[in-house]
């Protein structure tokens, strides 16, 4: 029987054929394919971790006329559930912070009375967006609040208006200190009813020890949470939270940068607090430009007023947002802490200290000399996605 030998060139030139006939065709029908809509609204989390300068970041978001804000909305789910661990409350944490970002607020009828108002939400009146319509009638969008004023007006609305609310707004951002593993949130990374971003803030731990210093009573109960204590609150005298807290740091900053998965692409921003003062508007911006908002001449100079006012700010004042010099805030360590307090958070904090670029002290003498800068230039030996080439 003869055999019909095809030049090898002609069967090539057979196969591009055929793939591009395919291809064309995939590419073809695909048009005709309905395509998953993309949320209406822009979800952003800022992650950060006590006293960390999260806060005065939520507040840069939260004034926005644009953003619909909650501060730590977790809080409620560690305060019912408070002698599990950090570990086992993080998929009631996820659960609920998904379900604010799409403005579903009945996830707090397990945490909260069932008659409620704004006023029994943690936090409540940090957020501009409840202090002003729908939610409350005595402040206008546009309008920078305050919280003693919004206290004052608002706390009687009605728990059903922080939904109402929610709904009119193209972002939702929510300020979260209780997340630890960056890979719990990959649930929410890859949810198609989400339109996620994460901003990572950080801090340096010398300087976090030293704010934690004023809130040692507040802080217990999240302790021994963090510490799995089993309900017992507890003081963090032997650093062993913020050991925890450093670790976590790393591991996210870690996830996020070393061979991270594909959908984290332009979806990931790490800012450190000393570089937001030393240059608030340029970061800002960035932030900003990161959650496609736009900075408003009024916004630039709140941001200008909030970040130079006079001295470091009361001990009174721990947990609210006033105006300081917030360069002397960041530096406020150095003069403070102890040597020896600062070379045991370095030994319990020194792989965070170096990742996250900051520069360890070997004396007192080098502590004190703040014409030493410790925080390492912008960006040196930090991430960008400009250079990540994802392997198939």
């Amino acid at each position: 029987m003869a055999r019909i030998r095809i030049p090898s060139t002609v069967v090539i030139l057979f196969v591009t054929v055929q793939t591009g006939f395919l291809l064309f065709m995939f590419a073809r029908y695909s048009s005709f394919m309905p395509q998953a809509e993309k949320p209406s609204q822009v979800h952003i989390l800022i992650l950060s971790s006590w006293r960390s300068g999260s806060s005065f970041v939520g507040q840069l978001f939260s004034q926005h006329p644009s953003v619909f804000y909650l501060m730590e909305p977790a809080w409620h789910v560690w305060v019912t559930m408070s002698q599990n661990s950090a570990k086992v409350l993080h998929m009631a944490v996820r659960d609920l912070v998904r379900s604010v970002f799409l403005c579903d607020m009945s996830v707090f009828d397990a945490y909260m009375p069932w008659k409620r108002n704004l006023s029994d939400l943690f936090q409540w009146a940090v957020s501009r967006a409840l202090c002003s319509a729908p939610a409350c009638d005595s402040f206008q969008r546009t309008d920078i609040t305050s919280e003693m004023a919004c206290k004052t007006l608002c706390g009687r609305y009605p728990f059903s208006k922080v939904e109402e609310a929610c709904k009119t707004y193209s972002h939702v951002v929510i300020k979260e200190v209780r997340f630890f593993d960056l890979k719990v949130l990959y649930p929410l990374l890859t949810d198609p009813s989400l339109n996620l971003k994460i901003i990572h803030l950080v801090r340096d731990p010398r300087a976090v020890v030293k704010s934690r210093e004023q809130s040692v009573k507040a802080l217990a109960r999240d302790n021994g949470i963090v510490l799995s204590t089993n309900g017992t609150k507890v003081e963090d005298s032997k650093y062993k939270v913020m050991q925890e807290v450093c670790r976590s740091h790393v591991q996210i900053y870690e996830t996020a940068t070393l061979k991270p998965p594909n959908f984290l692409k332009n979806r990931y921003l790490m800012i450190r607090f000393e570089d937001l003062v030393r240059d608030p508007l340029s970061e800002i911006s960035e932030m900003y430009k990161f959650a496609d908002l736009n900075l408003t001449p009024r916004l630039k100079s709140w941001i200008y007023n909030i970040t130079h006012g006079q001295g470091p700010g009361k001990k009174k004042e721990a947990f609210k947002i006033t105006s300081r010099d917030a360069v002397s805030v960041s530096q406020a360590w150095r003069n403070v802490l102890p040597f020896q307090k600062v070379k045991k958070v370095q030994e319990v904090c020194k792989g965070a200290i170096n990742m996250l670029g900051y520069q360890l002290v070997d004396s007192e003498k080098e502590q004190r000399d703040l014409t030493l800068d410790l925080v390492l230039p912008r960006r040196q030996n930090q991430f960008s996605w400009l250079s990540f080439n994802p392997k198939h």
